[in-house]
């Protein structure tokens, strides 16, 4: 936005706030002259009247709420603001007392008979000025209030803004690390098998290529179909399946899920690395069992892989760590992670509540 644009908005800003109090005090000068004229004939005695205890009113009124109330009200010093009340009501009622002298010497002259009603006693006067007083302080009051509210929402907005952007970023960080650590093991298996000349590395490759079109054209998107999941799950196993031949021995139990459930993408991958970079052959077989199954609006994943009771291997790896950090940024208080192990078997169990299938 341009110096300008800004300059030509605080002008408009200002220009409408100013007709704004011109069109209060013109309605308070009617409502004086209207109030004041009660039971009087003499138009020009209660306009005369009027206009001069405007100034008294129009003074004492922007004391109470452009000082009073914004330096000492609304900071909460009401010690303060009640000595400066008393002095305004002091002095306030003294020009009071001089607008009845007025009305008594220089438009009656000193026939208070020939005054209108209203204004015969000062006790009249101060009630007029005062609800003034009262009803403009209570609108700079609410004006306040607004305005306090609506910037304590702006800065909301902001906060919540930022820490949406921060969020996404720590997201794409996240992804940015699983996509190089799963890409690297994929890439050693088919580098063995081009190596070996298999007759197999033509079918490798269409699983690879299928792993690199759900990982360009997919993994970006905030969710994906589960059923899109459970296929790339599929192709992963297809190209270990190749990778450990006879020493592998995998389980494999996927419900028929619908196409209506999604999910985050790559949230089950980094376990099932994990079991293989892990995972220990026992009795001459690596053994994994999957099962993944969704009922009442949860998805609950189990994965099993065998170790072997001396082993002191740390599982905890990049994937591992970086998945329970997306799943606390993507399912937080929706979801269960719970990792256990004994003497043959390590096992995962994740629960993801799916709130809103579309």
């Amino acid at each position: 936005m341009s110096v300008h644009m800004i300059s030509r908005d605080f002008i408009l800003k200002k220009t409408a706030k100013l007709l704004l109090h011109i069109i209060f005090w013109v309605i308070v000068l009617f409502c004086y002259s209207y109030f004041f004229g009660h039971n009087s004939d003499n138009i020009n005695y209660v306009f005369s009247f009027s206009l001069f205890l405007m100034p008294v009113t129009i003074g004492t009124t922007y004391a109470v709420t452009d000082i009073l109330i914004p330096k000492y009200l609304l900071h909460e010093k009401y010690g303060l603001f009640i000595l400066y009340c008393t002095y305004t009501i002091i002095i306030s009622a003294f020009f009071i007392v001089m607008s009845f002298f007025y009305g008594l010497l220089f438009l009656t002259g000193l026939k208070i008979g020939e005054m209108a009603p209203m204004t015969q006693s000062p006790l009249f006067l101060f009630i007029a000025v005062y609800f003034v007083v009262f009803v403009a302080s209570a609108i700079n009051l609410v004006q306040h209030n607004y305005t306090s509210i609506s910037a304590n929402q702006e800065l909301k907005n902001k906060v919540l803004e930022a820490q949406l952007k921060l969020k996404e970023q720590e997201l794409h960080y996240l992804k940015m690390q699983i996509h190089p650590h799963f890409l690297f093991n994929t890439l050693n298996t088919m580098y063995g098998f081009a190596l070996k000349k298999s007759e197999e590395t033509p079918e490798m490759i269409l699983k690879l290529s299928n792993l690199l079109d759900y990982l360009l054209y997919q993994v970006d998107k905030p969710f994906v179909s589960l059923q899109e999941e459970i296929n790339h799950i599929e192709d992963y196993l297809a190209l270990e399946k190749m990778r450990f031949m006879n020493t592998l021995d995998v389980s494999m139990n996927f419900d028929k899920i619908a196409h209506t459930i999604q999910i985050a993408p790559m949230l089950f991958i980094p376990f099932i690395e994990n079991s293989f970079k892990h995972g220990q052959i026992r009795n001459q077989k690596l053994s994994i069992i999957i099962d993944l199954k969704y009922r009442n609006n949860k998805i609950h994943f189990n994965i099993k892989n065998s170790i072997l009771n001396t082993s002191k291997d740390n599982v905890q790896g990049i994937g591992l760590t970086n998945i329970k950090k997306r799943l606390q940024l993507l399912y937080k208080d929706m979801h269960e992670l719970n990792i256990s192990e004994n003497d043959d078997w390590y096992h995962v169990h994740l629960v993801l509540k799916i709130t809103k299938p579309v």
